[in-house]
């Protein structure tokens, strides 16, 4: 890998601005190296989503999306490991692992890998760390009203005109050769 390519910008600080609120987790830290537990199967990870729960967004909320994004991802759009649409504004915590249809009304979008749901971290072998940014999102709106193919690209196209709040945590993962 080109170890000398430029480290990409963070998305979410070339979008507009909006308010943020409190996301945690028991299983991702800011900066902090993930568990293989929540890479994907084809780097020897267990492809669990990780555990977020997230709070002080604002009153007029009326649901989230939950997403998972690599932006230092080899090529020129990032990678989009987790799309996760229409959740309830109910729902302020999902499990490590959750399986979507447990979630009543939350749609899982098609990832980058070509599936639905969350599929976990896998850089190129030797490549440097890659953030993994999972983001809950406020919505103005109860729903987004997309199909489960609709891309990542079209999905966040509509989140801008949404947002109203947004919580991002930033963990890492490696692969080493």
């Amino acid at each position: 890998m080109n170890l000398d390519r430029p480290i990409a910008p963070d998305p979410y600080e070339t979008l507009p601005p909006v308010p943020s609120f409190t996301l945690t987790s028991a299983d991702v830290a800011n900066g902090e190296p993930m568990d293989a537990e929540f890479a994907h199967d084809s780097v020897g990870g267990a492809n669990r989503s990780p555990q977020l729960s997230w709070s002080g967004f604002p009153a007029e909320t009326q649901s989230f999306v939950v997403t998972c994004f690599d932006p230092d991802a080899p090529t020129a759009s990032g990678f989009w490991h987790w799309v996760l649409i229409d959740v309830p504004a109910s729902v302020t915590e999902l499990d490590r692992g959750v399986a979507t249809e447990s979630i009543d009304g939350a749609v899982a979008m098609r990832n980058d890998y070509g599936s639905q749901g969350y599929g976990g971290a896998a850089p190129p072998a030797g490549d440097r760390a890659h953030r993994y940014l999972f983001a809950v999102h406020a919505l103005d709106v109860p729903r987004l009203d997309l199909g489960p193919d609709t891309p990542p690209a079209q999905v966040g196209f509509n989140l801008t005109f949404h947002t109203l709040a947004r919580a991002v945590i930033r963990p890492t993962y490696q692969v080493k050769e």
